[in-house]
């Protein structure tokens, strides 16, 4: 046995000892964040380790329900929000629960409410697990302004008020990528150590990308802005090389978190008319248009809604 290699693995930067070093930066902290990241790391590990065996275990099966979007429940979705909403209650720092998959927030009883709200789906793109397409769990996390009973107005604030946000996508590998206001860190798990480490730090996205993804099976109901922003990817006039075209419809469902990342690894998030975490929302499964990308590009989206306003 390599010792010596061994000993090395130790010195890593887990998710844990990151959380705990955010911690040490703010004085009068109590600790109860670090707490609530915990269980949502707890909750990713074990969707992770469900969905690996999915297969197996027959949970790929439908479950016979539809969520509030639609879209018909897979045995897998039950369960990940099961776990998430077990995980996070019995965290105690948790006071209201939004899933994606539950058409009603859940209110946590007095005895375990904490100062945070957590807004997530547990499994976002469960319908590709059958062709081995990645899938993901999406939240964000907002804090209570006061001491009081919990109401749906705590989770109906604009993105920009997120304290945190964040996703998990479990494919070839599992990786957690997190962001609490200051830059974007991802995370890999490590199967044999079941820990988290640090592997991509301070991501930031390029000012202009290389790629577009788009689903192109609704270009009939695209607007003239829309429309237009696509065909300058394939066909560029200014003689650049287009875009390459790459879409799989996963990690989608949350306008709010995938903003917020997006931000703070320098790119952006626009609805059409305004930046997305600026929007305020009238009710809980809202659903709005969302471009989100490198600076520049979103800059050349803007231009062409400002154009057609005009026109």
């Amino acid at each position: 046995m390599d010792h010596s290699a061994d000993a090395q693995r130790t010195d890593l930067m887990t998710i844990t000892r990151f959380v705990l070093n955010e911690q040490s930066k703010h004085p009068d902290s109590r600790g109860d964040f670090s707490i609530l990241l915990s269980h949502i790391v707890l909750g990713c590990k074990f969707v992770c380790s469900a969905v690996s065996k999915a297969g197996l275990a027959k949970l790929i099966g439908l479950a016979g329900d539809t969520n509030v979007q639609g879209e018909e429940q897979k045995k897998l979705d039950v369960l990940s929000n099961d776990v998430f909403v077990k995980a996070l209650v019995s965290s105690g720092r948790t006071s209201i629960l939004v899933s994606e998959e539950d058409e009603q927030a859940t209110i946590v009883e007095p005895s375990k409410r904490g100062k945070y709200c957590v807004v997530f789906d547990p499994l976002d793109g469960s319908s590709n697990i059958d062709c081995g397409v990645s899938i993901g769990t999406i939240f964000g996390i907002y804090m209570l302004k006061d001491e009081h009973e919990p109401t749906l107005q705590d989770v109906l604030q604009p993105g920009k008020n997120m304290l945190a946000a964040g996703y998990c996508m479990y494919g070839s590998s599992c990786t957690l990528v997190i962001s609490t206001g200051n830059g974007v860190n991802g995370f890999t798990l490590d199967p044999s150590l079941g820990e988290f480490i640090l592997t991509h730090p301070d991501i930031k996205i390029p000012k202009k990308g290389k790629i577009y993804s788009v689903n192109e099976g609704n270009a009939k109901n695209w607007d003239a802005a829309t429309t237009k922003y696509v065909e300058k990817c394939k066909f560029p006039k200014d003689g650049s090389s287009p875009k390459s075209l790459r879409y799989i419809g996963s990690v989608l469902y949350e306008v709010f978190p995938m903003s917020f990342l997006l931000e703070q690894a320098g790119g952006q998030a626009f609805t059409g008319k305004q930046r997305a975490l600026d929007l305020v929302p009238n009710k809980l499964h809202e659903r709005s248009p969302i471009f989100l990308g490198s600076f520049d590009d979103v800059e050349d989206i803007k231009a062409l809604y400002a154009a057609q306003s005009q026109g």
